[in-house]
């Protein structure tokens, strides 16, 4: 249902308002706008005798905000903000800029790398909206092969698409310190681990290949991410393969020795599932990551 409230005052009223106390003074606001001193103090005397308040007092040759100007002021700069990011928007809808992108990350990639770039790219994005997702196994790729992401982290890439390497990832074997694996002085079986509960993670894939990764494990308890897997390992119910970046969270975990191996590591890859068909911005975010990642990470 829409307001039937019809606006009394326009949007150039109150820029002319800022101006003048911006530019300080009537004078010097005409001569910023290109327009004439007269029309701006008739501006201002309608925008007073509409509201039916006193906005400005000439004190000397300079106006100056009354106490009510001062919050009518500081409400109006937030009216026009919110209108010139309106019309910048359309434009950038006009020459195909997107209104939202989506970033899909593959669970084990540190999201820690991406602060200094979101950050940056902020000030950049024109008011585009960006979504992050976690995307875990065989979820990544199907992000990737039906283009439900713009841009994609992912640990293994499709046959038929390139990914740009950005960073390695490792996952440790842990247990709680009550666990009764944590008191083995020898490393363990793959035999021997498989007696004991394993905490995985997800696929978030639709159509998930369950022969694959951790999902082999047959004892296991399912988790949605690293931070629920966490608590249940601390709990002392079970093990799990855990990046570093969670594990520096707990004091109450033990590395397991596995004969063979006790990590798991591998790449990192930066994705364009749409290819060509990549929108403006995020190319640009795309630019951005690989300038950042690929130089500062062990790529580089």
């Amino acid at each position: 249902m829409t307001s039937s409230y019809r606006p009394r005052t326009t949007i150039e009223q109150w820029r002319i308002l800022q101006a003048v106390v911006d530019f300080g003074g009537y004078a010097q606001a005409a001569q910023a706008l290109n327009k004439s001193q007269s029309s701006m103090n008739h501006a201002v005397a309608k925008l007073q005798d509409t509201l039916g308040v006193k906005l400005l007092q000439v004190q000397g040759r300079k106006a100056e905000l009354t106490d009510i100007g001062e919050v009518m002021l500081r409400r109006s700069r937030q009216l026009t903000v919110l209108v010139t990011e309106l019309e910048q928007l359309a434009e950038n809808l006009k020459q195909g800029w997107e209104p939202e992108i989506k970033l899909a990350i593959e669970m084990v990639f540190d999201r820690n790398l991406l602060l200094p770039v979101l950050k940056e790219f902020q000030l950049h994005s024109r008011g585009s909206r960006l979504i992050m997702e976690d995307t875990v196994l065989t979820g990544s790729l199907e992000t990737i092969i039906h283009k439900r992401a713009d841009i994609v982290i992912t640990h293994q890439v499709p046959k038929g698409y390139v990914g740009e390497p950005i960073a390695n990832f490792q996952l440790h074997l842990v247990v709680s310190n009550n666990h009764p694996l944590a008191q083995r002085n020898q490393p363990l079986s793959p035999d021997e681990l498989s007696q004991h509960l394993q905490i995985v993670i997800r696929d978030t894939a639709q159509k998930p290949l369950e022969q694959q990764g951790w999902l082999r494990a047959e004892q296991r308890w399912t988790v949605n991410n690293f931070n629920e897997a966490l608590q249940l390992v601390e709990a002392g119910i079970g093990f799990c393969w855990l990046p570093p970046f969670t594990i520096q969270q707990s004091t109450q975990l033990t590395e397991l020795q596995l004969a063979g191996g006790s990590h798991r590591s591998g790449a990192t890859y930066l994705v364009l599932p749409k290819d060509e068909k990549t929108g403006p911005c995020a190319r640009l975010l795309y630019d951005m990551l690989v300038s950042e990642l690929t130089n500062s990470g062990p790529f580089r």
